[in-house]
């Protein structure tokens, strides 16, 4: 049974169910494979390399704003060199490949131009199972670039192919996404604080 399996009467009730949902949802995350994450994003950081991310729609969004927190924030009273690079903000060259190749190989053709070993990949798909994920995830993997899925309904073939699958047991896109959103901000938030004297982690807001 999905989220929402009923007619609601006013969006007060509705906030309520989905808002439970939420939690719910969040705490479906497997804490032990956040701290994998967490791991392989702080080592690709400390070593200079780049973290690629990517998604479509929503997901697009969310690998979009990855950007600004993982780099922006990360980097401030760190010595960390957080680069990342959004394979999803890139107009110009998704319509190019959609174009003249294939939607498909939207992802996966930049990767195969940019990345390199000591790299990271993000993945975020609710469906686990977008095709443009899929064979970015599978030339990441064949490559030796480890591989982060953010996924949830049943987790997808990107469930399979990841390193670290954090998935988000979840029924309903919306409640899926913000708690990938939420994923997206925590990781920046412990790594930077990690780096962090405490004293100063009192003085500054995050």
């Amino acid at each position: 049974m999905t989220f929402p399996d009923k007619k609601f009467s006013d969006v007060g009730s509705y906030a309520d169910a989905y808002f439970t949902k939420v939690k719910e949802a969040a705490a479906s995350v497997d804490r032990e494979k956040l701290q994998q994450a967490a791991a392989i994003l702080a080592g690709v950081y400390r070593a200079g390399g780049m973290v690629y991310s990517c998604g479509n729609g929503g997901s697009a969004a969310i690998a979009n704003h990855l950007v600004c927190d993982h780099c922006k924030l990360i980097r401030t009273d760190t010595q960390l060199s957080s680069r990342i690079y959004s394979l999803s903000a890139t107009v110009e060259l998704i319509t190019a490949i959609g174009n003249d190749l294939s939607y498909d190989e939207i992802f996966v053709y930049q990767l195969r131009c940019l990345a390199k070993s000591g790299d990271a990949l993000i993945t975020i798909s609710s469906s686990g199972d977008s095709e443009n994920i899929v064979r970015a995830a599978v030339w990441a993997r064949e490559n030796g670039i480890p591989v982060i899925a953010m996924t949830g309904f049943s987790g997808g073939r990107s469930a399979a192919l990841a390193d670290v699958n954090l998935h988000v047991s979840a029924d309903n896109y919306g409640v899926i996404e913000d708690v990938h959103q939420s994923l997206m901000h925590l990781l920046a938030q412990y790594i930077r604080q990690s780096q962090m004297d405490e004293a100063l982690i009192r003085q500054r807001k995050f």
